[in-house]
């Protein structure tokens, strides 16, 4: 079923011959496209950040398979098969080029559609995002690692039922302690502008975020104060600011002393 009102559409459709979760506001901006995080679902992504830019872009999102309304296979998780998953969306949905949000799992996923699909990339916006499995801090695999919000609004949510959570939670935690494995020669591969934010308490380590925004050739890096891995949740009016901020110029900053940007500038 499918819900409409005058901008916002929100149901289901065929993305890659799998019913999926889908949500559009309309309007004739350039299109965003929230790619929501791990374990997590699209609305706790645009329930935050969808009022800052609704106004002036097209702002859509999906659940990938397993998460939030769309229902799960026997499959394994693998950021490969959610890369295709997503350039499949995006070409259904969009037909075209996108701004990519991602946090998370979703940043992770951006940054492979930049690689593998440039042409359907305008700009990334990467929130707590690690590169290579080994820039995060090391978290104990369960449920009992997992917000209660999370697993309150999966139980809601999901197609499958609050019981499937523990089979999501273990294809979840296998996939994180062996993907991603991007270097940072990947990275410099990526022509897009991208905005690198985490929260300064955030499970991507701080140099490790350091290295993924030093790698990328047209990038800015957002560390926001008193933050963790939910810094979208923790504040979000700042988060949404500084995100408009970047779309609005993506990649053209004008700074006083340019430094690092210097030799873009001459």
């Amino acid at each position: 079923m499918t819900t409409s009102t005058e901008r916002k559409t929100r149901g289901y459709t065929d993305i890659g011959g799998h019913r999926t979760w889908f949500a559009d506001t309309g309007g004739a901006g350039e299109p965003v496209l929230m790619l929501h995080g791990g374990l997590s679902d699209s609305e706790l992504l645009l329930e935050p950040l969808e009022p800052a830019l609704a106004d002036h872009y097209r702002v859509l999102a999906f659940d990938r398979r397993g998460h939030g309304r769309t229902p799960d296979t026997e499959a394994a998780f693998h950021y490969d098969d959610m890369v295709t998953e997503t350039v499949a969306a995006i070409e259904k949905l969009i037909g075209g080029a996108a701004h990519l949000i991602g946090w998370s799992d979703g940043g992770i996923v951006s940054l492979l559609v930049a690689l593998r699909r440039p042409d359907l990339v305008r700009s990334l916006v990467l929130i707590g995002t690690n590169y290579h499995f080994n820039g995060m801090v090391p978290t104990e695999p369960g449920a009992g690692s997992v917000p209660k919000v999370i697993r309150d609004r999966y139980a809601e949510r999901s197609p499958q039922g609050e019981e499937h959570f523990a089979a999501v939670l273990k294809k979840s935690f296998a996939m994180f302690a062996a993907e991603p494995t991007l270097t940072t020669d990947d990275l410099r591969r990526i022509s897009a502008p991208v905005l690198v934010m985490v929260g300064d308490d955030d499970l991507a380590t701080l140099a490790h975020t350091a290295s993924l925004y030093e790698s990328l050739p047209l990038s800015q890096l957002a560390v926001v104060p008193g933050a963790s891995h939910g810094v979208v949740l923790e504040k979000p009016e700042l988060v949404g600011r500084l995100i408009g901020d970047f779309l609005s110029a993506p990649g053209k900053p004008e700074t006083v002393f340019p430094v690092r940007r210097r030799s873009a500038r001459q």
